[in-house]
């Protein structure tokens, strides 16, 4: 009942001044900041590990407004999910080499964990008369779960396959030219993951993108979204001409080589609250 009502009051909120509900969010930041210590410490070890170069009051600093951003970019989506085609496109804009998706090339879409990762699979959908898929994570709550899947299923021609559907009806609609939205750079845990650098540490990463790009024969296209005091910008970067190869260890690194070159552009916008390392190497210290 409770998460009902809470999905009520955030479609509510999103009819609110986009400044205003920014304004709110980072009153929430603060708030989250403050009273869930356990993940403000995950946070705060993302950053010392990554950023090891930063002073204490500099990752500090960057640790509170990771939990602004966060919280602003989850009260988004109460206009992103809710509010018309035309508000979103007054707040969003999908820019870079966007025709180039319109060709008839198998696509793998590598779009990292920024805050505003539902603002870029929700611009192309929206814009494009393409046929786009991505792989979908259950949400512990049945409510939460619906909200996040009737959201991302709200624009174009989409398809949400579950982790359980396996790997063949991905690569057929790749085959079919159906545009895969691939987020990639969460910790799955060990048997999933090969261990390559991040920042400079050993992360459990799953080799999804060179996997898919080679079943598939597709390119990698990376699609970066930016928050941005009038919404976002969603970026449309230039295909990788060297990926995949057929080293997937080697592409696996490089994947997370150039999302780093990514996040030193924005590092605050980043999903720090995840546990990125959470599975170690058999000889590594627990981080968290």
């Amino acid at each position: 009942m409770f998460s009902q009502l809470g999905l009520l009051l955030l479609r509510a909120l999103g009819y609110l001044p986009l400044s205003g509900l920014r304004a709110l969010g980072a009153g929430l930041g603060a708030l989250l900041w403050v009273v869930i210590p356990s993940r403000r410490r995950v946070v705060q070890t993302n950053l010392r590990v990554c950023f090891p170069h930063l002073s204490i009051s500099e990752r500090d600093a960057l640790t509170r407004q990771t939990f602004v951003y966060f919280a602003q970019a989850w009260l988004d989506r109460s206009w992103l999910w809710h509010r018309s085609a035309a508000c979103i496109q007054s707040r969003v804009q999908l820019s870079g080499a966007v025709a180039a998706l319109s060709e008839a090339t198998p696509t793998v879409l590598f779009a990292p964990h920024f805050v505003g990762l539902d603002v870029g699979w929700t611009a192309l959908t929206l814009q494009l008369p393409l046929h786009f898929t991505t792989i979908f994570t259950p949400q512990s709550n049945a409510a939460v779960d619906a909200w996040v899947a009737k959201g991302r299923e709200r624009f174009g021609q989409v398809r949400l396959f579950r982790r359980e559907d396996g790997v063949k009806p991905i690569i057929a609609a790749l085959r079919q030219h159906e545009l895969l939205y691939l987020l990639p750079d969460m910790n799955f845990g060990a048997s999933e993951s090969i261990f390559v650098s991040f920042f400079g540490e050993p992360a459990a990463t799953v080799p999804s993108l060179s996997r898919f790009a080679k079943l598939g024969r597709a390119r990698v296209v990376p699609v970066i979204t930016r928050m941005t005091d009038a919404g976002y910008e969603v970026v449309v970067h230039p295909a990788w001409s060297d990926f995949p190869t057929d080293d997937a260890q080697a592409d696996t690194a490089t994947m997370n080589q150039r999302l780093e070159a990514l996040i030193n552009t924005m590092p605050a916008q980043y999903f720090w609250v995840h546990k990125r390392f959470k599975t170690r190497p058999l000889d590594a210290a627990e981080l968290y």
